[in-house]
């Protein structure tokens, strides 16, 4: 396995820092932190350039609290903009195409060019085969991102990386929080590092062939109940090898009967649909912008609009799309394009 060195010096050269503020303050050039390096930015890029280069770079403290999402309260980890989430993107400009190259096709989270959409793709095209993916093994692993171990992962950098400074920078950054912790930049990029040996086996030692992952969560499409329940054994024991435990709530399912509900859709092997909590807040959210678009900003009720619009396209609810996103709304919608002068999205797309 080749292994990378003469990388530090690339992380803090002043090109890639500018390129790293520019990519870090995207949807958030509101923030205050932001507008205070915006306003003098050789004096911040100048500050960053030599607390890389004298390694006097330490982790800021972070702002920890709780967050509700999808039904599970998470502890948030928020750093400051300055340095510390520029700095991460210096380092992920640098490293993310190596880390990259380690990673399987069918592994989504936070990877340019894949993401959700990629991964809905590719699954539709595992179900065209229905004698092969009758049945389903979807599970995730318990508290994934705080049981990450430091001592393995440091060691799993190493396979790849063999520049001292950066893994200096690198270990600092790890050893900062327990685990991952959820907020951080880089930790979604080191959570798919954490688990892509797991991908390796799933694929070249238990030749899976439909075997998808987003972050934690796992999806393996086969023709055999009895083989998804040995690969599940199997997969208990490569995760206790990463001091990691599988979730309790693994299923074991035929498809038809059933639907898999991952990565926001609920997949059938002839048909795809909008996970039941989306679809909930989708038709509050519109009936919303019905009532009271006037009093909303004219940006945010079309981001609303077209986000969905994004996640209704990849699947079999055109009677939804023209439903909820009526005439009404596309009224709304162009009242709101001619008003700013934009063009309008929704233009001949729906109806």
């Amino acid at each position: 396995m080749k292994r990378y060195g003469n990388l530090y010096h690339k992380i803090y050269n002043m090109n890639n820092i500018c390129e790293a503020h520019r990519n870090a303050k995207k949807g958030k050039s509101h923030y205050r932190e932001v507008k205070q390096v915006d306003a003098n930015p050789e004096r911040y890029f100048k500050c960053i350039y030599y607390m890389l280069k004298n390694k006097s770079f330490h982790n800021s403290r972070y702002r920890i609290f709780n967050h509700f999402d999808g039904g599970k309260m998470r502890k948030i980890y928020k750093l400051p903009y300055f340095p510390d989430r520029i700095i991460h993107h210096c380092i992920m400009q640098i490293v993310e195409p190596i880390w990259i190259k380690t990673l399987i096709p069918n592994t989504f989270a936070c990877i340019k060019g894949r993401g959700i959409h990629r991964g809905v793709g590719k699954i539709k095209i595992a179900l065209r085969n229905k004698e092969e993916t009758k049945y389903c093994l979807k599970c995730d692993v318990k508290k994934f991102y705080p049981s990450v171990n430091h001592d393995i992962l440091k060691s799993i950098l190493r396979k790849k990386i063999k520049d001292f400074d950066l893994l200096w920078l690198l270990d600092g950054i790890i050893d900062s929080a327990p685990g991952i912790p959820i907020g951080n930049y880089l930790s979604q990029h080191l959570g798919n590092l954490y688990l892509s040996e797991i991908d390796h086996r799933m694929k070249e030692i238990a030749k899976c062939k439909y075997y998808f992952r987003y972050c934690d969560d796992i999806v393996i499409l086969h023709h055999d109940k009895k083989y998804l329940h040995e690969v599940k054994n199997q997969l208990i024991e490569w995760l206790a090898e990463l001091k990691l435990i599988l979730k309790e709530n693994w299923q074991i399912f035929p498809v038809d009967s059933r639907s898999i509900d991952f990565l926001g859709y609920r997949f059938f092997h002839d048909y795809t649909l909008l996970r039941k909590s989306t679809l909930v807040m989708f038709k509050r959210k519109m009936n919303k912008i019905k009532k009271k678009y006037q009093m909303m900003k004219p940006i945010s009720v079309l981001s609303i609009v077209m986000g969905y619009y994004g996640w209704l396209k990849h699947a079999n609810c055109l009677n939804l799309t023209r439903k909820y996103i009526n005439c009404d709304i596309q009224h709304i919608i162009h009242k709101i394009c001619q008003q700013n002068k934009i063009h309008n999205p929704l233009l001949s797309t729906i109806i």
